[in-house]
């Protein structure tokens, strides 16, 4: 993607304007980010998705001042008839499931692919809606059919409403009000409070954004240090002839409290053990994706990534789908170039070594990657 070059997708801006002004900043509201957008995923579809085992989903309802909150899988005589006002069904990761989607996705890849989340698409009747809330990451809300009405304000009292299923400001003051048509986006950065309500029956997709946890993240990186550092072959023992008779047995002893402490220091001084973990956690897929094998074939035209794959790359690894693989010299470029883009095309594979091409090869037959003609 050239970030030079001005986007309709955000009102005219480059990709590095509106990371440098907007992104984590402040709000930009978009008339016609899509201009005649048709939605790839109807409502029937999004329906049926919301009803599937393995799709994430939930269905929140509004009725007499009481609100009600159920996750999925959601069968379709479980959803209220559409004249019903004041109901909500969303579904997470639909690119994972749908190929027009996770296109759409792509668009936004001018953030990194570490921080680039997922789509959800919210499907309301009239009046519906999730409540007066803040996130904490970025969210791109794409009108998609209807209309909704948002109100959104920085809100500095985070207080909540107590005794309800879904995190709902107890005082929301907004600053600003906007009507979104089909075609129309509201980017949000992270704690700006918003309430979004149809006007009518209406579709929103939310295109949203990884925002690291330091104490989650420190502890998945951890855990494959671990696991690297328990692989070490002649790994010292804990030795203390030196250790007198104590009287107070519960105490820890010092040394074996630096014992640990260097153990720890030396598993992530390992070069590039740190960078490793961290690459691996975030290709890691979620619990709910799974791959279908398929049998060995052919790349000849070209090889696409599945929409499920996750693939990011550093200066001396590339990851995909929780592993990892030291690269070097014109296999990494190549190998990078797949991340980037998602594909390779027949030249491309033409310039690749024979390790490359197996390796390649043990993706399709995985399923985390699929022979593309159209590359």
């Amino acid at each position: 993607m050239d970030i030079q070059q001005p986007l309709a997708l955000l009102g005219g801006l480059t990709p590095a304007q509106f990371m440098r002004t907007y992104w984590h900043k402040k709000p930009l509201l978009v008339r016609q980010a899509i201009a005649q957008f048709e939605p790839p995923v109807g409502r029937a579809e999004l329906f049926a998705l919301a009803g599937e085992e393995g799709v994430e989903s939930r269905m929140i309802q509004h009725k007499k001042g009481q609100w009600s909150l159920r996750h999925g899988p959601i069968p379709r005589r479980s959803i209220p008839p559409l004249k019903t006002p004041e109901w909500t069904v969303l579904v997470q990761g639909v690119d994972l499931h749908d190929d027009a989607t996770h296109a759409l996705l792509q668009q936004f890849r001018f953030v990194p692919e570490a921080r680039l989340d997922d789509l959800m698409i919210s499907y309301a009747t009239d009046g519906g809606g999730v409540g007066p809330h803040f996130d904490s990451y970025d969210v791109f809300l794409l009108q998609a059919h209807g209309r909704r009405r948002w109100r959104i304000g920085r809100q500095k009292d985070l207080s909540l409403r107590g005794g309800l299923p879904l995190k709902i400001l107890a005082n929301f003051v907004p600053e600003q009000e906007f009507v979104l048509e089909p075609g129309d986006m509201l980017y949000l950065p992270p704690g700006w409070a918003h309430d979004g309500i149809a006007e009518g029956e209406c579709m929103t997709y939310s295109i949203g954004f990884r925002s690291a946890n330091r104490a989650e993240l420190a502890r998945e990186v951890l855990m494959r240090v671990a696991d690297e550092a328990g692989d070490e072959e002649d790994s010292p023992i804990y030795r203390d002839p030196k250790q007198p008779a104590v009287d107070r047995p519960g105490a820890i002893p010092a040394q074996l409290q630096e014992f640990a402490r260097d153990a720890v220091q030396r598993a992530l001084a390992q070069p590039g053990g740190l960078e490793r973990a961290l690459g691996e956690c975030l290709t890691e897929p979620k619990s709910n994706v799974w791959f279908e094998p398929a049998e060995a074939m052919q790349m000849l035209e070209g090889v696409a990534l599945d929409r499920r794959t996750r693939m990011m790359y550093d200066e001396r690894h590339v990851f995909i789908n929780g592993d990892s693989y030291r690269a070097g010299g014109r296999d990494a470029t190549l190998m990078r170039r797949l991340a980037d883009q998602r594909f390779l095309t027949a030249a491309d594979l033409a310039r690749a070594s024979d390790d490359a091409l197996e390796l390649l090869s043990a993706w399709c037959e995985t399923g985390w990657a699929h022979p593309d003609p159209q590359s």
